[in-house]
């Protein structure tokens, strides 16, 4: 796999992320964007991020810039704390995807960037060194404190007061903060699962084995709630009291109601309750990343606007009130915020099964097939497209007819029973991920299972 940009930023095999690529991407960035006050770094906890983050550095400093090297650290937590210091951010991370692999997520000091941004970035690739030579880097230890300091400011110090939470740490860079958050949020943190070996963790598509260990914890610790994020900490993941994962979608449709939202923008991965819903007044449909989020968000003009993924990453577009204080913006995907506002509605709510089950009976269910190539992907898709009778004959496998389709990312199947099906393969890794949408969500598992199988069998 070819370093390439995809939806999350530059990512590759680690074997291929050599000092001089990855040295060329950050000259290549430093040429064609604005750095503000310098450039700030931090890293996940793959094993490979250590030396990446260290040639960031390196290639930041020869190109005259001031660094501030933050360390392991969330990605929304560098986000933050370098766009209140009005400087650039490189984040080193390959985010969900295995330990083998790696990658840069690059920020601008207002925020993220953008495709344009990603578009002038591959155009100055291959610029010299230019023979300066900046400061050395100053460490910064704070930008995680700082991160959970909004949320309790704004949600208040008893919060989360009377809850007894699971965080399962496994080797998120966001656990010890996410443990840190708890506590200062008035709970009882539960450690679990922590490991010194890397996880690849999706939020979007927990594997079964990660669901069975969840749902063991939570009765055998007597656990209100289990909370997570998968590895660099900008994708929540949440369980109610049995341990079963919470959608990332439905968090984000609680959360932006809970914040008084009045515009939603979501890629159409996202499940169809938050139109069914009626609490906003415009939903505004992306393809699927976060900069088509943020477009659609600038799109939508000075009103409440949010955010949200699948995968359940939140972003902030105007200051909100939270109920100890005000939440100010903070567009970029962040997993704190769609964690901690639907655990602090749920007491009043009866818990968060019932805080779940207010909202509309639209349940989404992902996962992925690996190791596909990206050519054989595109083939089957491109036969889809070619044939509709093919199209049928693997609908019809399902025991589903076809009523609609949108192409805006993938291929979205809207089915005569209103589930969906929604076919995509992956922008920056030799995945084939597909999504199904159903009204409970034992219908939309039995729906993405037949489907994957289906899949597997004409991909080989």
């Amino acid at each position: 796999m070819a370093p390439k940009f995809g939806t999350s930023g530059l990512r590759g095999l680690v074997v291929e992320l050599t000092p001089d690529l990855v040295s060329g991407y950050i000259r290549a960035f430093i040429a064609s964007c604005p750095t503000g006050s310098g450039l700030w770094v931090g890293r996940d906890l793959r094993p490979s991020s250590p030396g990446l983050a260290a040639t960031v550095l390196r290639a930041a400093r020869e190109a005259g810039l001031a660094t501030v090297d933050c360390g392991a650290v969330p990605t929304p937590a560098l986000a933050l704390a370098a766009m209140r210091a009005g400087a650039a951010a490189v984040m080193v991370t390959g985010s969900h995807i295995p330990a083998d692999r790696n990658g840069l997520k690059f920020y601008l000091p207002h925020g993220e960037t953008t495709k344009e941004d990603e578009a002038a970035i591959l155009a100055a690739l291959g610029r010299a060194p230019s023979g300066k030579a900046g400061p050395q880097s100053v460490e910064n230890t704070s930008a995680g404190a700082d991160w959970v300091a909004r949320y309790v400011t704004a949600f208040g110090p008893g919060a989360l007061a009377g809850l007894r939470l699971g965080v399962w740490s496994h080797s998120a860079v966001s656990r010890d903060l996410l443990l840190d958050t708890v506590r200062a949020l008035g709970g009882e943190a539960v450690e679990l699962g922590r490991s010194n070996i890397f996880i690849p963790v999706d939020t979007e598509a927990v594997p079964a084995a990660a669901r069975a260990a969840l749902a063991g914890w939570a009765a055998e610790r007597g656990l209100d709630a289990i909370l997570s994020t998968d590895g660099d900490g900008d994708r929540p993941l949440l369980t109610d009291a049995a341990g079963q994962v919470i959608p990332g979608d439905v968090l984000g449709q609680i959360t932006a109601a809970g914040l008084r939202a009045e515009v939603v923008v979501t890629p159409v991965s996202s499940n169809t309750g938050v139109e069914a819903s009626g609490r906003f007044a415009r939903v505004i449909r992306t393809k699927i990343g976060s900069p088509f989020v943020i477009a659609g968000m600038q799109a939508a003009g000075p009103v409440p606007v949010v955010g949200y993924e699948a995968n359940g990453g939140f972003l902030l577009g105007f200051t909100a009130e939270g109920p100890a204080g005000p939440l100010p913006p903070l567009a970029t995907r962040d997993s704190l915020l769609p964690l901690i506002a639907p655990l602090s509605r749920a007491r009043a709510a009866g818990g968060l099964v019932a805080l779940v089950a207010a909202e509309p009976p639209r349940f989404t269910a992902a996962d992925r097939l690996e190791e596909i190539p990206t050519d054989r992907s595109r083939a089957l898709m491109a036969g889809f497209e070619a044939d509709p009778d093919r199209l049928a004959t693997f609908l019809a496998g399902l025991g589903e007819v076809l009523a609609a389709t949108d192409r805006t990312d993938g291929l979205r199947l809207t089915l005569a029973s209103g589930r969906v099906v929604h076919m995509r393969p992956s922008g920056n890794a030799p995945e084939f991920r597909l999504y199904a949408e159903a009204e409970n969500p034992g219908i939309a598992a039995t729906l993405l299972a037949q489907g994957l199988a289906a899949l597997q069998g004409l991909l080989g």
